[in-house]
């Protein structure tokens, strides 16, 4: 029997190359550990508290009335111990709550020594221990009965919250001034992005080990040439519209003739017939993870074949399976599935979507190319989806019991690029960095308004008046909303940093329109009818107010009172002037204006964090889930009584 190998050896039949231990990511030290630490337990603790999983109360000592009339001051709730948080916050629009993350303490009654009395009262008893407390991994399990959440949620709650602390950790040790992000493009600036400010778990990504976040998360920055493959055209399906209505005139844009002739090559050389597949690439974590694995019978027989790269360096953008191409910055955006579960739902491309996504591209374009005041006076720019391979499996996809994310594993989107809608000067950057500050304090916006030279106001006026228009303008006109989230809208600025247009994207995904019918959507095509979701009147505006106004402005409003002197109430009343003035200027519409009515006293409250801590959890489901609705909150856009 030979002799075991020794040490030295045994290194050597793993990897001759590998160090000699293993390593640990830089940022994960301390100090940005626990900074990380207290701005995430700052936002859990006013995210749950706005959805009410929270219910804390104004503590004795507080200074409850702020000089605008808000409530402001210190608030607290018990622990599952009995131990007691408080912290101070400043209540804001739609019942928002803006924590101090350096406030939090938490504060444990004295324990009386064994034979003691447990009177509270009694002279010398122990004083109360209060400690700066700013660790939401502890929270979570402190607080698990007070959340209301149970123990399979309770497992997975805390791989997804460390993650995203992970992730949050990196982007604070490499964090950069206000002054240089202005500075970077809008493929850069993606990477420097903190995340869905309303959702807590924004960075979980399930399915990714450590390495492949340092890999392929925006905030790694990392850039990466993406393999293809060839889909035999029994298996794949191909939708385009002009100009690439068809394959080749997409691979003529997207390939080198070189590239091309690869592709061929490598499957004639396999005795295969390069008129028979389609091309598309794919994300490297999904073919090792999910293709292989689930389409090996396919790999197998040849009708999915492995190709090289195509040489292009792309970027992942916010939508981690999103790759902006900075080789090429004329040739399309590529959207990949990701079967990775992140901020709610598994980040795949559902077949059926995938295939109508050209369509809905086609109909929207065709409304604003149609319509002059979006075309000319809005110029709003609708970065289209303007082609797609969808890939079924050939047993998930005719099951409609199997969870949705077995129904989103292979296909491609290519989306319209941005730089070649911009004029000369224009530069764009998404919505969601208005909210960035930087590791001084200093927000974004501030940064953009000083460049400006206008009155923070008037510059606010001008942001305004760029976004809303073209959305009110399909929501009234059209019974259309789009999702306009932070990171779906994108603010085009002219070369002085001020606001000048829109520009929306993910369109088969978020754009939902009127169940109530309207003459408008005579034209809509079947397939498109079939494929967008429908909503009636009343809760279609929650699409403009929580993609928008909640999820969005109600984080912009207090940072623009801190930081460019504009009161709360001044920011909601820029918001409602612009809408009214878009209505005066469609008089006419004035059914539609009340039909979709956004300044209604009270709207539904969605709750994005309820969804994963009480409705959905972590279960597996054959359809993707939706926010929860808890209660009401007031609509600051609302007639003052």
């Amino acid at each position: 029997m030979p002799n075991p190998p020794s040490p030295d050896e045994s290194r050597g039949l793993l990897d001759p190359e590998a160090p000699p231990g293993l390593l640990a990511p830089p940022e994960l030290n301390r100090e940005a550990w626990d900074r990380a630490g207290r701005l995430l337990l700052a936002k859990m603790i006013g995210a749950f508290a706005y959805e009410e999983i929270v219910q804390p109360t104004v503590e004795p000592t507080t200074d409850n009335a702020g000089p605008d009339g808000k409530s402001t001051g210190q608030y607290g709730f018990s622990l599952d111990d009995g131990s007691t948080l408080t912290f101070l916050a400043r209540r804001g629009a739609y019942g928002g709550w803006q924590v101090d993350p350096d406030s939090v303490r938490r504060t444990e009654q004295g324990v009386p020594s064994a034979g003691e009395p447990d009177d509270r009262s009694t002279p010398g008893h122990p004083l109360p221990s209060v400690e700066a407390f700013g660790d939401p991994i502890r929270f979570l399990g402190l607080a698990r009965r007070t959340l209301g959440v149970d123990g399979a949620t309770f497992g997975h709650l805390v791989r997804e919250l460390t993650a995203t602390l992970a992730a949050d950790a990196r982007l604070h040790s490499t964090a950069l001034p206000a002054a240089q992000l202005a500075d970077l493009g809008y493929a850069e600036l993606e990477g420097h992005q903190t995340g869905h400010p309303w959702l807590v778990l924004n960075k979980g990504r399930l399915g990714f080990s450590a390495d492949d976040a340092a890999r392929w998360s925006p905030e790694a920055r990392t850039e990466a040439r993406l393999p293809w493959i060839a889909v035999r055209t029994d298996l794949a399906r191909y939708r385009g519209v002009e100009p690439v209505a068809t394959p080749d005139r997409l691979y003529d844009r997207e390939l080198d003739a070189p590239v091309r002739e690869a592709f061929a090559a490598a499957l004639r050389s396999r005795g295969l017939d390069p008129a028979a597949y389609l091309y598309l690439p794919v994300h490297p974590w999904q073919w090792t993870e999910m293709i292989l694995p689930l389409f090996a019978p396919a790999v197998a027989d040849n009708a999915i074949v492995p190709l090289p790269t195509d040489g292009d360096v792309r970027l992942p953008q916010q939508s981690i399976r999103t790759f902006l191409n900075l080789s090429r910055p004329e040739r399309h955006t590529v959207k990949l599935p990701l079967s990775i579960l992140n901020t709610l739902v598994w980040r795949g491309l559902p077949t059926e979507r995938t295939v109508a996504a050209p369509a809905v591209t086609a109909w929207v374009q065709g409304l604003c190319e149609r319509d002059a005041f979006l075309r000319d006076e809005c110029r709003v720019i609708l970065l289209g989806e303007v082609a797609s391979v969808a890939v079924e499996h050939p047993l998930y996809d005719r099951i409609a019991e199997v969870p949705y994310q077995y129904k989103e594993l292979l296909g491609a989107i290519w989306r319209e690029p941005l730089p070649q809608r911009l004029a000369a000067g224009e530069r764009a950057r998404t919505l969601a960095a208005l909210l960035h500050t930087d590791p001084d304090g200093r927000a974004f916006t501030a940064e953009l308004v000083a460049r400006s030279g206008l009155a923070p106001q008037v510059w606010l006026r001008r942001l305004f008046s760029a976004l809303l228009p073209p959305l009110l303008h399909f929501l009234y006109r059209y019974g259309t909303v789009f999702s306009p989230h932070g990171e779906n809208a994108i603010v085009v600025f002219d070369d002085q940093d001020v606001p000048v247009r829109l520009a929306i994207k993910d369109f088969v995904d978020d754009i939902n329109v009127s169940a109530e019918h309207l003459p408008e959507h005579d034209s809509m095509p079947e397939d498109v009818r079939n494929v967008l979701l429908t909503e009636a009147p009343s809760f279609l505006t929650q699409f403009i107010h929580s993609g928008l106004f909640v999820g969005v402005f109600r984080f912009l409003a207090p940072l623009c009172e801190a930081q460019l002197d504009v009161p709360e109430a001044d920011f909601w009343a820029l918001v409602r002037d612009e809408i009214l003035r878009h209505q005066a200027r469609f008089p006419h519409e004035k059914d539609r204006h009340e039909t979709f009515d956004l300044l209604t006293p009270r709207i539904d409250r969605l709750c994005l964090n309820r969804n994963r801590l009480h409705t959905d959890g972590y279960r597996d489901r054959p359809e993707r889930p939706h926010a929860t609705v808890h209660g009401t909150v007031a609509n600051p856009l609302a007639a003052a009584e």
